[in-house]
């Protein structure tokens, strides 16, 4: 539909105009020559300026008449984001033959915030001349934004790619010059297919992406027996939450599933602003809490598993460049180098992985041979794991009421009741609809728990979605293959639902924050990690220093005493081992 002054204008003219809307831009492609001569051309026989707003997919959004010296720029599309461009490039003629930017021009681009503003001159018989851009800088001393304005290119000679890699880069530019306090938290939308919009994996949804750092302004669900396999919602809905998200001034639309490309980019298209999915909201979440070597190097695998099939292009059919009858050709495409890197990349951060893993195994291998057992903690993520971890051995970790705190695992040493050492170890928290490349690139981390003696099932009691968190827990654990480990249920905060009961055989009511129930907890660990392992008292001759040896490297020394016989050491350790030790001693 054509906007603007368009009294006087025929039908069929109008209707023949709207046929720019279908023009087809490249995400390289800043301005199509398709696009110019047709512009040009309307402009030449109507003698008024046209304006079109291309988005950075290259979609047409608009086409508005004006009069014969200016334009209207209607804001609909502007995102009101301090961190960002507003995603749409403004295109319009200037009646003439002048193409040079006026001032109004620009104010319009520094009140919008647009990707760019750029005037074709056309002449009176419809030809156009030079083209004209500017560009948003990093705003100067008064607080207003730099300009940066192109030299006029003749219509043929336009640099397609630099331009938009322009684009880019003001964005970047605008992004970094403003300090940290005055930047605006994104606006966001959630949605999902759903009975209602308070379930609780849309409640969940919200939590992540506060946790990411967004604002929330909205929740909007749909329910359907089963998902669009265009745009998840069907196109119909999502073209009135568009004008939902136009009047909330929505910066960013995230979805509660795991979305395809096609999917991402038609959305996109529909609501003219950044569409991202669970998948992309969790990774955003772990790059930002990433912190050690191993963590980064771990998210940045998930990052590339998930990007890959996501590439947007003609698909498998590039995947056939490389040499042969029928794949040559001028080169390699952008689409397929970028592939081609991503591919590369993934298999050299397996590599770093893998090196991570034969560590792990070694200070495995070595804890195994001195008998000393393993106790994980895992569970919902937010359930109280650092907590509980730091009111046990002070460990410092960092405990906060956000979701994904932990990334990394943190192994610390605690003394059980009567006397028994054990290791505590700390690890990542589970989700529902947990991403799949999330698992995959996490497998060093989880080994933890396939190799623990004992799970503790951490879990918040007074969450009103406890069940279904509980249930989460233990799917993804057999998903691990954990799931026949023996395991002791810990209930976190139950000073907050003090009416609780519960099995006392195999559960644990506890509070991390006061302190209750953590003696019963200790002593619990103790009783089940008893199975298997003993603690042992040897009396060694001082002339046997190789039954020492043995003892302090297939058991665990719990004291050392020297008495006129020998020495008297007490020894946590297996039965095997003890017997071995036994037979040493008295052969």
């Amino acid at each position: 539909m054509i906007q603007g002054n368009i009294s006087g204008i025929r039908q069929s003219v109008l209707t023949q105009m709207e046929t720019m809307l279908k023009i087809e831009c490249g995400r390289d492609e800043f301005l199509p020559p398709a696009l110019i001569e047709a512009m040009a051309a309307f402009t030449g026989y109507l003698g008024r300026e046209i304006s079109v707003y291309i988005t950075r997919a290259g979609s047409i959004l608009d086409i508005t008449v004006g009069d014969s010296s200016t334009v209207s720029l209607p804001g609909i599309h502007s995102r009101r984001s301090l961190t960002r461009l507003c995603g749409v490039r403004c295109i319009h003629t200037h009646p003439g033959g002048d193409s040079t930017l006026s001032s109004v021009d620009l104010q319009s681009l520094r009140t919008l915030r647009l990707d760019s503003m750029c005037a074709i001159g056309v002449t009176a018989e419809g030809h156009a001349t030079t083209v004209s851009a500017a560009f948003l800088d990093e705003p100067g001393q008064s607080g207003e934004y730099g300009l940066l304005l192109t030299k006029p290119y003749p219509v043929t000679q336009i640099p397609q790619e630099n331009l938009i890699l322009t684009i880019s880069e003001a964005d970047r530019r605008i992004a970094g010059a403003l300090p940290p306090e005055q930047h605006e938290k994104e606006r966001a939308f959630l949605i999902g297919v759903a009975e209602h919009e308070n379930t609780p994996s849309l409640l969940e949804l919200q939590r992540l992406a506060e946790t990411a750092g967004a604002q929330v302004v909205a929740r909007f669900s749909q329910n359907r027996p089963k998902i669009d396999p265009g745009t998840y919602i069907g196109t119909g809905k999502a073209r009135e939450i568009a004008l939902l998200a136009q009047s909330a001034d929505i910066d960013i639309i995230i979805m509660d599933d795991e979305l395809t490309g096609a999917q991402v980019r038609n959305l996109e298209e529909i609501f003219g602003c950044r569409v991202v999915d669970r998948t992309a909201l969790i990774l955003d979440i772990f790059a930002q809490r990433a912190s050690t070597r191993e963590g980064k190097l771990q998210v940045e695998l998930a990052q590339m598993q998930y990007q890959l099939p996501r590439l947007t292009g003609l698909g498998a059919v590039l995947s056939r460049l490389g040499g042969g009858i029928g794949t040559r050709g001028p080169g390699e495409t952008k689409l397929e180098v970028d592939r081609r890197r991503i591919r590369r990349r993934i298999v050299d951060i397996g590599r770093e992985l893998e090196e991570v893993r034969r560590q792990r195994l070694l200070h495995r291998e070595q804890r195994e041979r001195k008998a000393v057992p393993v106790v994980a903690l895992v569970g919902y993520t937010n359930a109280g794991k650092s907590t509980i971890l730091n009111l046990l051995t002070d460990a410092g970790v960092l405990s906060e009421d956000k979701l994904f705190a932990t990334l990394d695992p943190v192994t610390r040493r605690i003394t059980l009741p009567g006397g028994m050492d054990c290791l505590l170890v700390d690890t990542v928290g589970f989700i529902s609809k947990l991403p799949h490349e999330l698992v995959t690139a996490f497998r060093a981390t989880l080994e933890e728990v396939l190799h623990a003696d004992l799970l503790c099932v951490v879990q918040d009691v007074a969450d009103e979605n406890f069940a279904e968190q509980q249930e989460v827990v233990l799917s993804v654990l057999s998903d691990l293959g954990a799931g026949d480990k023996p395991l002791l249920h810990v209930y976190n905060k139950c000073d907050l639902v003090p009416e609780l009961t519960v099995d006392k055989d195999n559960t644990i009511l506890i509070s991390a924050k006061t302190g209750q129930g953590v003696d019963e907890m200790l002593a619990a660990i103790r009783d089940r990690l008893r199975t298997g392992f003993e603690i042992v008292e040897f009396t060694v001759p001082y002339t046997r220093g190789d039954v020492v040896s043995f003892l302090h490297k297939y058991g665990t020394v719990q004291s050392e005493t020297y008495t006129d016989e020998g020495t008297v050491l007490s020894v946590l350790m297996d039965a095997p081992s003890a017997d071995r030790a036994a037979k040493m001693l008295n052969p």
